[in-house]
C-alpha cells in the first residue's frame, strides 16, 4: 500500500477512515459510502468510485440508487452543489449553501448529519487527491503516462525517469537536489539574521504568487474522458477548478487563514456535534504538516521545515488562501517549476495527473519525499462560510 510509505500518517488516516465509515454516527451506513462515491466521482476517481460501490452494496444500499445521481433521494441529490464547490472551488462556499441544506422540510439535514456528511466530502476529496498523485488510479495507459505504477512502500529508491538516471541528465539531477540544498540553507541563515519584512510587502508577495500561479498548469496534457459509471454521480460535470485570480476579472477577495483557524474555529464545532472526529482531524492535520525523514535524496540529517511549509503554503495560495505571517518569496526560492506543476495538478484537477508530471520533478528523490498526504483546502473553505 503507497501510504505505507508514511507509516506515522497511514496510522492516522485508518483510524479517521474507520471512524467517519464504521463507527456510530448521525448517518446510516449506505448513505456514507454513497457520499463516498459522489465526493470520488468530482475528481473522476474510478477507483475510489468502484472500492465504494461495492461497500455500499455490501451494508445494504439499494442497487437502484448506482444508476447514478439521479436516482438517490432528493436528499442526497441536494449535497451536489456543495459537494462540487468544495471540491474545485471551495472559495465560493457562502453560509448560504449550509442554511439550504439545513432549513426545515421533508428533505432537510440535520446539523449532525450535514457536519458527517461535509467531512465525509472534503475527506475523499483530498484521498482522490492522494490516488491520483501517486498513480494507483487504473486507467488506460496513454502517451502522457497516466497508467503509471504506484510506488511500493517496499522499494523507496528514486523515481528518476530513465533520461535521468546516468550521463548528463543524472549530473543535473544530482545538481538540482545539491542547489535546493544550498537555498534552503541560505534561506534559514537569512531568517535568524532579517528583522523581518513589512505586512505590505508580505501582502504583495502573496499576490504575486497568486497571480503566477495562474502560468502554472501542465500544458502538454488533455482533459481525461470521464467514464460514464463515474459521470452518472455527477451534475455539472463541466465545472472545475478555475484560477483564483484571472488577469482582467475581478478577483473574489483573498482569504486570509487566520480568519478562520482550524484550531480556534473547526476543530470545537466539529467536536461538538460528531464526537471524536475533531480529535482525530487534528491528528491528521498535524501528522501531515510535520511529516519528516529528516532527509533530502541522498543527504541526512537536513531539516526540511522551511521547505515544507513553502509546499503546504503553496497549495493554500492556489485556492486563494493567504498565512499573513508567511514571506511568499520563499515558495519561488524554494519550488521548482516541475514541483509546482506537480502540486496544483494534484490539488486543483488530480484527475490531470500523469507519470510525467510525478517524474519531471525532484528527480533524485526517494518516492516516500514525494508521495506527499495533501493538506484539505477545502476544509478550510467551508471553514469561511460560517462567517
Amino acid at each position: 500500500m503507497v501510504m505505507g510509505l508514511h507509516p506515522q500518517y497511514l496510522s492516522s488516516f485508518w483510524k479517521t477512515q474507520y471512524l467517519l465509515l464504521r463507527m456510530d454516527g448521525p448517518l446510516p451506513y449506505h448513505k456514507r459510502h454513497y457520499i463516498a462515491i459522489m465526493a470520488a466521482a468530482r475528481h473522476q476517481c474510478s477507483y475510489l468510485v468502484g472500492l465504494h460501490v461495492g461497500e455500499f452494496l455490501q451494508v445494504g444500499g439499494n442497487p437502484a440508487w448506482l444508476q447514478g445521481l439521479h436516482c438517490a433521494p432528493r436528499k442526497l441529490r441536494n449535497l451536489s452543489e456543495i459537494n462540487k464547490l468544495l471540491a474545485h472551488r471551495p472559495w465560493l462556499v457562502t453560509k448560504e449553501h449550509i442554511e439550504a441544506l439545513l432549513k426545515p422540510g421533508e428533505d432537510s439535514w440535520s446539523l449532525a448529519e450535514l457536519v458527517q456528511a461535509l467531512v465525509l466530502l472534503t475527506h475523499y476529496h483530498s484521498l482522490a487527491s492522494f490516488v491520483f498523485g501517486c498513480g494507483i488510479n487504473p486507467e488506460e495507459e496513454q502517451d502522457g503516462g497516466r497508467g503509471c505504477q504506484p510506488p511500493s512502500p517496499h522499494g523507496d529508491s528514486s523515481p528518476a525517469p530513465d533520461d535521468s538516471t546516468g550521463g548528463c541528465g543524472g549530473r543535473d539531477a544530482m545538481r538540482e537536489v545539491e542547489m535546493l540544498l544550498e537555498r534552503l540553507k541560505l534561506l534559514q541563515e537569512s531568517q535568524l539574521e532579517e528583522e523581518g519584512v513589512t505586512q505590505e510587502e508580505m501582502a504583495s508577495r502573496f499576490e504575486l504568487e497568486k497571480t503566477e500561479s495562474l502560468l502554472v498548469a501542465p500544458s502538454d496534457v488533455a482533459d481525461p474522458t470521464p467514464q460514464s459509471n463515474v459521470l452518472c454521480f455527477v451534475e455539472d460535470p463541466e465545472f472545475g477548478y478555475k484560477d483564483f485570480t484571472r488577469r482582467g476579472e475581478q478577483a473574489p477577495p483573498t482569504f486570509r487563514a487566520q480568519d478562520y483557524t482550524w484550531e480556534d474555529h473547526g476543530y470545537s464545532l466539529i467536536n461538538r456535534l460528531y464526537p471524536d472526529v475533531g480529535q482525530l482531524l487534528d491528528e491528521k492535520f498535524q501528522v501531515v504538516y510535520n511529516l519528516t525523514y529528516h532527509t533530502m535524496a541522498m543527504h541526512c540529517g537536513v531539516d526540511t521545515s522551511v521547505l515544507r511549509r513553502a509546499i503546504w503554503n503553496y497549495v493554500h495560495c492556489v485556492f486563494g488562501i493567504r498565512y499573513d505571517d508567511y514571506d511568499y518569496g520563499e515558495v519561488n526560492q524554494l519550488l521548482e517549476r516541475s514541483l509546482k506543476i506537480y502540486i496544483k495538478t494534484v490539488a486543483c484537477y488530480p484527475e490531470k495527473t500523469t507519470k510525467r508530471v510525478y517524474t519531471q520533478f525532484w528527480r533524485h528523490f526517494k518516492h516516500s519525499e514525494k508521495v506527499l498526504p495533501p493538506p484539505s483546502p477545502s476544509l478550510q473553505g467551508l471553514g469561511g462560510a460560517q462567517h
